[in-house]
């Protein structure tokens, strides 16, 4: 394998940006950010630890489930999962995160940079209600940097386009964790467990 090992260096591979991909970096939302946001139902937020390990975490609920706090804050749930917390305790010790805002079928992304902190209540709690479950703690993230993405490595990987999903293409959920995670669960008992009334325990738990 042939390192790259200074900026200098990838610098004589990749080339230098354009201007205008320096300049659309922004420090607070616009109305067409509020927009994008009112209609994301996903994102992915990258943390790292004080250690430098890095995490990322997919974040999704209702279309404008991240709350525009105002043009420089914003927050996002946090609803039942695996408990293992491995962003909120990134965020403890470091609080420099970024994230990726999706919206089902377009190639462009809002990316928002900043810095967040851990709240366990506050009145915008009240409008994060999803089917009766208030969260137990959202992150607010105090915006940094703020631009959007083309499309070109959604074109790439065609990931919008259904002729092209192979969802059979690798063993389902319940083998991949009988496999991997639970070998002393039955395949029966793991197929129960993740097929149709696994999304009754969204927003309890489970």
């Amino acid at each position: 394998m042939q390192e790259i090992t200074d900026e200098t260096e990838l610098r004589e591979l990749i080339g230098e940006p354009l201007p205008r991909a320096w300049e659309k970096e922004r420090t607070s939302l616009h109305e067409l950010d509020r927009a994008w946001l009112a209609a994301s139902p996903f994102c992915l937020l990258a943390t790292a630890g004080a250690d430098g390990s890095c995490d990322v975490s997919p974040k999704g609920d209702p279309a404008g489930y991240t709350l525009v706090l105002d043009e420089g804050t914003i927050a996002i749930p946090e609803r039942p999962g695996n408990r293992r917390v491995d962003s909120l305790r990134n965020i403890l010790t470091n609080p420099h995160v970024g994230s990726i805002h999706l919206i089902p079928g377009r190639g462009d992304t809002l990316r928002i940079n900043g810095r967040a902190r851990l709240v366990r209540d506050a009145p915008f709690f009240d409008d994060m209600v999803v089917k009766g479950h208030r969260p137990v703690l959202a992150i607010v993230v105090e915006v940094e940097q703020v631009f959007h993405h083309c499309s070109k490595a959604f074109l790439r990987s065609q990931l919008w386009q259904p002729e092209t999903w192979a969802p059979q293409a690798v063993p389902p959920r319940a083998v991949l964790a009988q496999t991997l995670e639970r070998p002393d669960a039955t395949l029966s008992d793991l197929e129960d467990y993740y097929g149709p009334s696994y999304a009754d325990g969204l927003y309890r738990g489970q």
